[in-house]
């Protein structure tokens, strides 16, 4: 069994990669013909929706990172196709949660676009994320039970997330530890989930994976308050929906959180749903936008990505780690 740990002093990061799916397009390739024919379905409008929100669409962010952590942690030619499955399968999980968030919110655009919401209706839409999540747990079912297991809890803690969610809303006075607490469960659980997999898969020790595993959730919690913080910045071109939108839209986000510590008010006055509009709205706006909160909130981001940095230091010298590093420091300097 490899044991991509190096002895002694962790070793400096090499970032020098224009860009870090170059390493793995083959597989990403693969992925992509895979996850597109999964999306079929004997009913031509399910498979119409999927078709229509994932096919194509995203920059496919979970299988590139799972596949990296794959190759970066020695994972060999033989197993590829594993790999390959799993980052296939918390795509579906991915894609599902998305359908099923612009139900619950309301959301009418996605990456630019109506929402499939938005397009096709509450019933339909609903069906087709029952349908991905199917999907997903049709490949994952080859896998060991332990994996499986990983994949499960993921999809529990998404679950759990969108709950704690609502009931923060509802009960106002939300905290920072109450916003890390959903955005763990809503958007870390899967990156934790992707490296422990990929690192599993690759056959390395136990403490790799573990390591893997909190690697990923690092990623994915900042990368989940960066996309918040641009919520609030903008420009709309680039974010693929309206400046404010999670703020209209009620959600629990780190500008919201922030800015209600900084001047003593609960979230429910920054958010009243579609009733905060007008000058209302661009009050809160403007106070989200001030610079301190903004740096405030890049800060606590880049904190998580020094913690998968240092995780990932754990790895031996690799291309494929220096693309993840290249990955991670992309995810806190997108946009701003």
């Amino acid at each position: 069994m490899k044991n991509p740990q190096p002895s002694g002093a962790a070793p400096a990061l090499s970032t020098a990669l224009a860009n870090p799916a170059d390493l793995v397009r083959a597989e990403l390739s693969a992925a992509e013909d895979k996850l597109t024919r999964l999306l079929n379905s004997n009913e031509a409008l399910i498979g119409e929706i999927c078709h229509y929100l994932v096919a194509g669409a995203g920059k496919r962010l979970r299988p590139l990172f799972i596949l990296l952590i794959y190759r970066a942690c020695g994972g060999p030619d033989g197993k590829i196709d594993d790999a390959i499955d799993a980052a296939i399968a918390l795509e579906l999980i991915h894609s599902a949660t998305l359908l099923h968030d612009d139900i619950i919110d309301g959301g009418l655009l996605r990456r630019g676009k109506p929402s499939a919401f938005a397009r096709y209706g509450f019933a339909p839409a609903l069906v087709a994320g029952d349908f991905l999540f199917c999907r997903a747990f049709e490949l994952c079912g080859r896998f060991e039970e332990r994996l499986v297991r990983v994949a499960a809890q993921a999809c529990i803690e998404l679950t759990e997330g969108e709950v704690m969610e609502s009931r923060m809303r509802q009960a106002g006075g939300a905290t920072l530890e109450n916003y890390l607490g959903v955005i763990r469960r809503k958007t870390a659980s899967l990156f934790a989930a992707g490296g422990r997999v990929a690192a599993d898969l690759a056959g390395v020790d136990s403490e790799t994976v573990a390591a893997m595993d909190r690697l990923g959730q690092a990623f994915g919690l900042a990368f989940q308050m960066v996309d918040d913080l641009l919520d609030v910045i903008g420009p709309e071109e680039k974010i693929g929906k309206p400046v404010g939108s999670d703020l209209r839209a009620g959600v629990l986000s780190l500008p919201v959180v922030l800015a209600c510590a900084n001047h003593g008010q609960e979230p429910r006055d920054f958010h009243p749903g579609a009733a905060l509009d007008g000058p209302a709205f661009e009050r809160a706006l403007a106070l989200m936008r001030d610079p301190a909160l903004l740096e405030r909130g890049r800060g606590l981001a880049a904190e998580q990505m020094r913690t998968a940095r240092a995780l990932l230091a754990r790895l031996g010298a690799s291309p494929y780690r220096d693309a993840l590093a290249t990955l991670i420091d992309e995810q806190i300097d997108r946009d701003f």
